[in-house]
């Protein structure tokens, strides 16, 4: 994305369907490369199994996929949730058996993958779903799986895009990922430079991750207190709550029964917590 001019909306303005849609129909896409991201092209070059499930969310003109196929990648799925756009790569993709192309919500997409491509979909994000996409991200990835691809190193003073630091997003994905990777790119395009990370996370299988739906939490003090309560908890790894203080990650050793975490917040009344279900 272009540092200076993007897709730069108003945060009253939802980020849904129609948003999207309106940005590919008026080709206010000043996040489009034009080409494949030169560090993404780098680990696809050192990719042996072309039969590999590849995944990429939130897929834009699809630069990545379209290497994918021409390099002889035959298990691709490219996913969106702007209708112009989709059709757009359902024409251009036609005929491809080794390209699936879906119009959709990927919080609400299901498969199993062995990687997820990331460019440009996490920072096009309300940084309230950041939990939640680390929660999805786990649940479609095989034991093995991965999350590989760029993440902003730099705050924007609005967004889309919505950038983030090193720091906060170790913190994010810690214990449902291995951080095999996490560093400032040496390849990236001239605009970017010095301000993209390129990230390789391995599916930590031996952790379970559930996200929760919160009610009452109105302030970050009350955030903190209910983080370190339940990061105290037996068999906790991590605890993430997301910056509107609605949706909590857990990250732990085993299945945690709700009854549990209720009583660890019913300090006050008003607290509750509900688990979201996949």
């Amino acid at each position: 994305m272009n540092d200076k001019e993007c897709c730069v909306a108003s945060h009253e303005n939802p980020l849904d369907q129609n948003y999207w849609d309106a940005q590919y129909k008026t080709k206010t896409t000043g996040w489009d490369l034009g080409q494949i991201s030169p560090p993404i092209k780098l680990f696809i070059d050192s990719l042996k199994d072309k039969s590999c499930a590849i995944l990429i969310p939130g897929c834009g003109n699809s630069y990545e996929a379209e290497y994918l196929v021409n390099q002889g990648f035959t298990n691709v799925t490219v996913i969106d949730i702007a209708p112009t756009l989709v059709d757009n790569l359902k024409t251009k993709f036609a005929g491809n058996p080794n390209i699936k192309v879906i119009l959709g919500d990927f919080f609400e997409h299901k498969g199993n993958y062995d990687l997820i491509i990331e460019q440009t979909f996490f920072c096009a994000l309300p940084p309230t779903m950041r939990q939640k996409y680390v929660w999805k991200m786990h649940q479609l990835l095989r034991d093995s799986g991965k999350i590989v691809g760029l993440l902003f190193n730099k705050i924007f003073e609005s967004g889309p895009p919505f950038g983030g630091s090193k720091a906060e997003y170790v913190s994010l994905f810690k214990d449902a990922f291995y951080l095999t990777s996490m560093e400032i790119c040496t390849n990236s395009i001239a605009p970017r430079a010095n301000a993209e990370l390129f990230i390789e996370l391995t599916k930590n299988p031996k952790s379970i991750v559930n996200l929760y739906e919160l009610e009452g939490i109105t302030c970050s003090g009350c955030m903190d207190s209910i983080t370190k309560l339940i990061s105290d908890s037996s068999g906790v790894r991590n605890v993430s709550m997301n910056t509107s203080f609605s949706e909590l990650l857990i990250v732990s050793e085993k299945e945690i029964d709700l009854s549990d975490l209720q009583q660890v917040i019913s300090y006050d009344q008003k607290y509750k917590i509900n688990k979201i279900n996949a």
